[in-house]
Formats: C-alpha cells, structure tokens, sequence
C-alpha cells in the first residue's frame, strides 16, 4: 500500500499569508502518523514548497491512495488535484479532508473525488484503507446522512519526521524555523462570524497537559506555534501547563491565540507564562466600535481590549491584533481606527474584511450582499471583499485598506524598531512577503473587483 498525502498550493488568486508564512501540514503529520496499516508506505508532499509539478510525483510513487487537505480557498485546486491524479492513474483512491470539507463537505463534490471525510478524520482515513472499494465509510460525506463528531483525541503525535526536508522552511513571521502544536480543539466562545466552532458542532474540549508536555519533549524547534482557536481559556490550564515546562525544564518560545478579556482579568498568569516562554500573542481585536463589538457577539469591550494590549506591552509580550473591517466603513472610520492602533502603539496587525463564511451563522444574513459567487472559492481568504461596501467602491475600499497597513507597517519609528529586534534580513524578507499582497490588492484596485 502506498500513500501520498498532499498539501496544495494555494490558488493564484489567493491573497495569501504564504507571502509572510507558511506552516508546517500538522492535519497531514496526524493522519500519517496515525496509519494502522504497517506494511503501508507513506509520504508527505507540501507542495506549497515544492518545485516540480503534481504529476511528477504521482508517476514517482505510484500511489495506491492520495489524501488531500484544504481550506476553502483550495476547493477548485483540490478537484483539478483530483482529476490530474485519475489522469495519470485512474485506479487511485482520492480522499479529501480538512476543516472546509468537515464543514461545508458538498463543496468537493466531483467525479474525480472519492472519499470526502466529514468527521474524525483519523478513523475514517483508516477505514478507507481497511476498506477498499467500500463506499459506505462512517465519516465520510454522504449526502443524507449524519456523522457524530468525536470529543476526545487520544492518537499517536504528529510525525513530524515525515516534512523532514520541509521544516527548515516552516515560519510565521519572525518566528523562525516554527512548530506546530495543538492541545485543544474547538472553541467554548460565541462570535458570530468564528469558523472554528462549526468544526466541532460548539463542542471544547482540550489534550491533557501531560500528553501536551510529552509531545513538545520531541520537537526540536525552538519557537512553537500553539494553533488552539484559543489557547488562553483556563488559567489553571495555562499554569499547569507553566509548572510542567518548569519541571521539565522545557525552554521553547510561544506563540498563542489569546482573548483580550482573559488577558485582562489574568495579568499575573500572563506574566507566569511569559516567565514560562511566551514570546507572543495573536488577540483579535475585531474592532475600536462598541457596536461593532456587539454585532460579532465578541463578548470583549473596548476598554479589555486597551487594557489587554497594555498588559502585554508591559511584561514584554509581543501582539498581533487581528481586526474585522465592516463593510460600512467610511474614509472617517478608516482615519478613527488609524488613530486607535497608533494610540496602542500596535506594529504587527491583520486587517480582514468581514467575510461571513459558508457554514457560519451569519452566512445567510449577508448572503443577498455578496459581490462574489460562493463558488468562486479561491476569494473566500478573508482578504478579498465578499460583502458590497456601502459609503466607497471597491476599488476605493481596498485602496483605504492598503493605505492603513502602510501607514501602521511603514512608519520610520517601527521599522527602526524592527531591525534593531530581529536584524535586517529578517525584516527584508517580510516586508518583501508583505510587497507582494501588496501586488495583488493593487491588481484588485486596477480592476476595481
């Protein structure tokens, strides 16, 4: 049995983060190191890395089953995916899997795609191949039929040896080389417009320390990436989890999803944590508006937020601030939340126009707004307008939305402040990353779409 499991590229007209960081395929380090079959031979592909085409590899390995992972933007590459490997070998089992596919699993429907897995991805990957030929597999999309999703994780740690001659490209800004790590899945929050609790059903639930502590003794990077939708929730967790590193004298630096309201109410745990190797934070922010705030069902105020940033700042404690721009901005709100992130002194921000994703709560409510097709899959990257603005055109609001991050990202004082931090080379090759979303949201305001 041989198996490739392969992660695409991205859509080329994708706006990416790839330009500023790519990521090791922890869902595919999963699968493969949880393979039942011994006797299989099993591979990685990232082809976001790789420089020969598809089908070199597929005529390489001659692979019995592909397994192929994706967001929503990758939905056309993956079925051209599909039907380039049936071309080449026509008796390989295609199997797809990933969030959109556990969400919006329909999406994939194609001839050229076999199995779509909806559900518990490590089980139903391996009953695929206990079961060859079988069409009805538990797990997998049918339509009709209703799959339960698990709520414990008791499976093999990811292998990570599997993207050996990948992991010194594995990045996320000036976190470099990174690891991933995830110690819990869902998320216990509410927010409107979130993805992340369509992909358990609403259910949390988290990996025990010890198994977490286990797992971060074999990964030899020193900057880790904690991709939980929220890692910051318990602060017993967070201060067990503080005490094992301590005891077992585990040294890395941390990178954590985080909510300003927790941020807020636990200053001494974030300063423990950091004690412990927290290097940084990614807290969404969303916006300087109250109503805004409201609207997502944030559950945070304005005034968590600004005290949020402050703790960090104050123990040292780098911030990404996420922000959903509405589509009612005008050139004055652009100008107001200016003037809010330099007030918080922010140098590292993610602007996102709101994007009601298919499968969120909120889809349905915009769906008589959108300036794109659902099925043009590819702008779906939370960087694209789907929503018509409402006080601008299109053309003006991405020119505004370029306009801002420049005057955040390219302001003397920062840049002076970067290098002096991380060195030039580093701040080189993101602001060359940066430069390039650039190009492709001025190709947005050439044509004004």
């Amino acid at each position: 049995m041989k198996i490739l499991l392969i992660r695409p590229k991205p859509h080329k007209e994708t706006i990416g983060l790839q330009h500023v960081m790519i990521c090791e395929p922890l869902e595919l380090e999963y699968i493969a190191a949880n393979i039942e079959d011994k006797e299989a031979s099993v591979e990685i592909i990232d082809m976001i890395l790789e420089k020969k085409p598809l089908e070199y590899f597929i005529q390489k390995h001659q692979p019995n089953i592909v397994g192929l992972s994706g967001y929503i933007t990758h939905v056309e590459v993956i079925k051209g995916y599909g039907e380039r490997i049936k071309k080449i070998k026509p008796d390989t089992t295609v199997v797809v899997g990933g969030v959109h596919a556990e969400v919006v699993p329909q999406d994939f429907v194609s001839d050229f795609i076999d199995y779509i897995v909806e559900a518990n991805p490590i089980k139903t990957f391996n009953q695929i191949i206990n079961h060859p030929g079988e069409k009805d597999i538990q797990g997998t999309y049918q339509p009709g039929k209703t799959n339960v999703k698990e709520t414990t994780f008791s499976y093999k740690f990811p292998a990570r040896n599997k993207v050996a001659k990948y992991r010194n490209q594995y990045y996320y800004m000036f976190h470099n080389p990174c690891s991933l790590i995830k110690t819990s899945f869902g998320c216990p929050y509410n927010c409107s417009f979130c993805f992340c609790k369509e992909i358990t059903d609403g259910k949390y639930y988290t990996r025990s320390i010890d198994s977490v502590i286990q797992e971060l003794k074999g990964i030899p990077e020193q900057e880790i990436y904690i991709v939980d939708d929220d890692f910051l929730f318990s602060s017993q967790r967070i201060l067990e989890f503080c005490q094992r590193l301590q005891e077992e004298n585990i040294h890395k630096r941390f990178l954590v999803y985080g909510r300003a309201d927790f941020i807020y109410k636990n200053e001494s745990v974030m300063k423990t944590f950091k004690e412990a190797g927290l290097r940084a934070v990614i807290v969404g922010l969303e916006s300087f508006k109250k109503a805004d705030l409201d609207k997502y069902n944030k559950g945070t105020n304005i005034i968590e937020n600004e005290e949020a940033v402050k703790i960090l700042k104050r123990h040292d404690i780098e911030i990404y601030g996420t922000f959903i721009l509405d589509m009612d901005f005008s050139k004055e709100d652009f100008k107001d939340l200016y003037g809010w992130i330099k007030k918080l002194d922010l140098t590292f921000v993610n602007l996102q126009p709101l994007t009601p994703l298919p499968g969120t709560e909120i889809y349905e409510s915009y769906e008589k707004h959108f300036i794109i097709q659902k099925q043009e899959y590819e702008k779906w990257d939370l960087a694209h307008l789907v929503l018509a603005p409402t006080k601008m055109s299109v053309r003006r609001y991405y020119f505004e939305m370029i306009k801002l991050y420049y005057k955040i990202t390219m302001d003397p004082k920062s840049v002076v402040k970067l290098i002096r931090k991380y060195g030039f080379k580093d701040v080189l090759k993101l602001s060359i990353g940066s430069s390039r979303v650039t190009q492709q949201y001025i190709g947005k305001i050439v044509r004004g779409k």
